[in-house]
């Protein structure tokens, strides 16, 4: 069973994804703050890692970072999901280096699909 860590500090959309990943099969970890998800990460070294980007703490793009610069973690796929898709924010996030990026509120099948995608991906 694969396993996804999801860093989200908003209730509704954390219970989205949670409720959504587990009907597919799918291990959830939560976390509500950045350093919060870097820990989780660390310690259990997820197969994919969804990251809210507007976090209490640290952001998504510092966590990220961080999970990135871990030897354990840095292979973990981390996709960025957000509300705020400003030409800007969506190239920091795209500089930052995510694998993915999904907007809130989210497409059910755009996010499964990448959900799958990734985690099959970070298998092979």
């Amino acid at each position: 069973m694969s396993t996804v860590l999801i860093v989200e500090d908003n209730e509704k959309n954390m219970k989205l994804s949670r409720d959504v990943l587990q009907a597919k099969g799918y291990k959830t970890l939560e976390a509500v703050t950045g350093e919060e998800g870097v820990a989780l990460a660390k310690q259990h070294v997820p197969d994919l890692v969804l990251m809210d980007i507007q976090l209490p703490g640290i952001n998504g793009i510092e966590a990220f970072k961080q999970i990135r610069a871990d030897a354990k973690t840095a292979k973990v796929p981390v996709v960025a999901l957000t509300a705020s898709v400003t030409p800007t924010d969506r190239s920091a996030i795209t500089a930052a280096g995510f694998d993915a990026f999904v907007s809130k509120p989210i497409n059910l099948k755009e996010f499964l699909d990448t959900v799958k995608r990734l985690v099959e991906g970070a298998k092979k």
